[in-house]
C-alpha cells in the first residue's frame, strides 16, 4: 500500500470514532443515519456495520449514550467522550502544525 493510502485509511475508517464524537459533537443521531452522514461530510464510505461496531464500543467505554426515541436508538456524546474529542482535535492540531512547520 502506498504512504498516502495507509495514511488515508488510518485516518478515516481507521479512526472512525474520532468522526462518530464530531458529528454527536454537534447533534444527536439516529444509527442508520450515521454512515449517510459521514459519507456525506467526510466522502468516505464505510461497511454496514462498521459504524455500529464503533458506536457499540464507544457506548461500553462511556463515551456515547443511547436512548429510545419514536421506536428508534439515537446517540449522544456524553461529557467523557467530549473530553476525548476535544484531546484528538488537539492532537491533530499540533501535528499538522509540526508537519507544516
Amino acid at each position: 500500500m502506498l504512504p498516502f493510502k495507509r495514511v488515508q485509511k488510518m485516518n478515516t475508517v481507521g479512526n472512525l470514532w474520532l468522526y462518530i464524537l464530531s458529528l454527536l459533537a454537534k447533534r444527536s443521531v439516529y444509527g442508520y443515519e450515521l454512515q449517510k452522514v459521514i459519507s456525506k461530510k467526510f466522502d468516505f464510505k464505510l461497511g454496514k456495520i462498521t459504524s455500529y461496531r464503533v458506536l457499540y464500543r464507544l457506548q461500553e467505554e462511556g463515551f456515547v449514550k443511547s436512548k429510545i426515541k419514536e421506536r428508534k436508538r439515537i446517540y449522544e456524546i456524553t461529557e467523557k467522550g467530549k473530553r476525548e474529542f476535544k484531546k484528538a482535535k488537539e492532537f491533530y492540531k499540533n501535528l499538522v502544525k509540526t508537519l507544516c512547520t
